[in-house]
């Protein structure tokens, strides 16, 4: 296994959910890291508990993936302070619920926008970044959705079609990362629980039996199995459950 400790991850969505608990984990691991996301509050709230167990403070950089010119801003501001980028996380999305109601045009081209055109500007802009990391790895967090002929259940159709999008995303950077130090790794999550390292539903989703939902925790702890293979392993995986996953229990 390769250890992540001295690495410097970036992590696009970490105020709260999944990307918190990326931000927790990655901070256990001994990574130095850089939380984006739209809401500054929840971002130092993070921080802080990443300072208390790490004894180093990330830095907070303001990100709408759905915005070129916020992109544009953050990648300035991360180049500004960072000299690499060993680790990016793209777990930064918007989610739209089905509805029976007209979709807000606004809230359309959010949510498509930044699981595609946001998430291939940042990884564009953080190229040069990553160009001067002997291990340059891009995680992209896609979705159940994303897949062929996976059940829509409760998304919406917008959300559902810009989950394809991601997963070619991650497919496409796979292909154009052949030869090169780079890796793309896809990790497909189903419908998920919250669990975070610093609380108690973390150490409970260990004892999950079959049927339950799947929780951040195994999000999670498929990315750091994908990150510390050998390099020339990149890494697709799909996580399935009974409840919420590609197939669902009636």
């Amino acid at each position: 296994m390769n250890t992540l400790a001295g690495k410097i991850a970036v992590i696009t969505g970490a105020g709260r959910g999944l990307g918190a608990a990326f931000a927790l984990s990655l901070a256990d691991a001994g990574c130095e890291l850089v939380l984006c996301g739209r809401r500054t509050e929840d971002l130092q709230n993070i921080a802080t508990l990443v300072a208390e167990r790490s004894g180093k403070k990330p830095e907070i950089i303001a990100l709408d993936l759905a915005g070129a010119q916020s992109i544009n801003d953050a990648v300035n501001r991360i180049a500004a302070r960072k000299d690499r980028v060993d680790i990016l996380i793209n777990n930064g999305a918007m989610w739209l619920e089905a509805s029976d109601e007209p979709y807000r045009q606004e809230d359309v081209l959010a949510v498509i926008n930044a699981a595609i055109t946001g998430t291939f500007l940042f990884v564009q802009g953080l190229r040069p970044l990553m160009l001067a990391s002997e291990t340059p790895d891009v995680v992209t967090i896609g979705s159940i959705s994303g897949l062929p002929n996976a059940a829509l259940q409760s998304v919406s159709v917008p959300f559902y079609a810009a989950k394809r999008g991601q997963v070619a995303l991650a497919e496409g950077l796979r292909q154009a990362f052949s030869g090169s130090r780079f890796r793309s790794i896809l990790v497909n999550p189903p419908y998920l629980d919250d669990a975070r390292p610093d609380q108690q539903d973390w150490m409970d989703a260990a004892t999950r039996q079959k049927g339950e939902r799947g929780t951040s925790r195994d999000v999670v702890e498929a990315a750091l199995y994908a990150l510390t293979r050998p390099r020339h392993i990149s890494l697709t995986i799909d996580i399935d459950a009974d409840d919420g996953g590609l197939y669902p229990s009636v």
